[in-house]
């Protein structure tokens, strides 16, 4: 059965933009049309200091695979883009590929949660998925993505549309 799956996109080392337009190359080549956000520069979050700005978007395709078989493709893509594995929690990163929604899917395995566990706190996702779809709201979550925006704190990391 068909399933629209979200991902969210980021990168915040080499050429940001560069890489998020070859990630959205890969996620057409395997899932056909995408629906994309617009592009968002995003102070880090949970980041070491002195991370540089990402270069965030999100995405939403649809797919009859399953969400470990997403899972493969986003890791493949993040390979073929560079990123490395530090085992450093927020470590800077060429290529972030994640999947923060997967139909009405709820999962809580070691190697993928489902929904994210912090998309709906988190700006640089709910402003792109708002993009997407205002009225979409994430598996277990009674607020849409655009009420869940009012609900974040004021003293949030700076999220601003990027100009290309």
């Amino acid at each position: 059965m068909m399933q629209k799956v979200g991902i969210a996109l980021g990168s915040n080392l080499g050429d940001r933009l560069a890489t998020l337009e070859h990630a959205c190359d890969y996620l057409a080549g395997e899932f056909g049309s995408l629906r994309l956000s617009q592009l968002y520069e995003t102070e880090p979050v949970g980041c070491p200091e002195g991370s540089p700005l990402y270069l965030n978007a999100c995405v939403e395709v649809s797919t009859d695979k399953s969400p470990s078989e997403v899972l493969n493709i986003c890791r493949k893509i993040e390979a073929e883009l560079g990123r490395i594995r530090t085992g450093e929690y927020g470590s800077p990163r060429t290529c972030d590929v994640d999947i923060i929604y997967h139909g009405e899917s709820v999962m809580n395995t070691p190697e993928l949660t489902l929904p994210h566990p912090r998309a709906h706190i988190r700006e640089f996702v709910l402003r792109p998925l708002c993009d997407i779809d205002p009225q979409l709201r994430l598996p277990g979550q009674q607020l849409t993505v655009s009420e869940l925006l009012t609900t974040l704190p004021a003293d949030r990391p700076q999220v601003t549309p990027f100009d290309l």
